[in-house]
């Protein structure tokens, strides 16, 4: 199944300022998420982030929070976003059944919301070059757990040429020069 931009909505978990000195690469992490965030708002796809515990843990960090819209963000306590009542009636509201998800950490937000969104029957494609964890094993074996579990792995650019889908599409020039270099 090719992903279709009418059909998704990208969703950014938990990629908060204050625990970022710890996770595996963050600086590629931050970048990556907010290179598909702009390229959501280039290809009118909505966008929708969660913080798990802000009054303790801090806010999304400071580049992305702008990119996604702090009226975007939801904050939770659950570890699974989309079981936050909050969260889950904002992402509903957008009626997307393709989930592209980024965030942190692999191995506790990022594979429980996966899973969680697959029970609801949602498509759920991970972006492997913007998910970490502090671990690196924990995001190798997160992948493996979550496409066996039916979600589709997929990288930053597939999913800029399959909104796309053709080269003449009115994006495709933007896309070539300020996302492919």
């Amino acid at each position: 199944m090719l992903l279709d931009r009418e059909k998704s909505i990208v969703t950014v978990v938990d990629v908060q300022a204050r625990l970022l000195p710890g996770v595996h690469e963050h600086e590629s992490l931050v970048n990556n998420c907010s290179w598909l965030v702009r390229l959501a708002h280039l290809m009118e796809v909505p966008v929708i982030g969660s913080e798990q515990y802000p009054e303790g843990l801090g806010h999304t960090e400071e580049g992305l929070r702008a990119l996604v819209g702090e009226a975007n963000l939801h904050g939770k306590t659950l570890f699974s976003c989309i079981d936050d009542a909050g969260f889950e009636a904002a992402f509903n509201a957008h009626d997307r059944k393709q989930v592209v998800l980024c965030g942190m950490e692999s191995h506790a937000c990022v594979v429980q919301s996966v899973l969680r969104m697959l029970e609801k029957g949602l498509e759920v494609f991970v972006v492997t070059d913007a998910i970490s964890a502090r671990n690196p094993q924990d995001t190798d074996v997160s992948l493996r757990r979550l496409e066996r579990a039916g979600a589709q792995l997929v990288t930053r650019e597939m999913v800029g040429f399959e909104w796309l889908r053709r080269s003449d599409a009115a994006q495709f020039k933007a896309f070539s020069k300020d996302f492919l270099r």
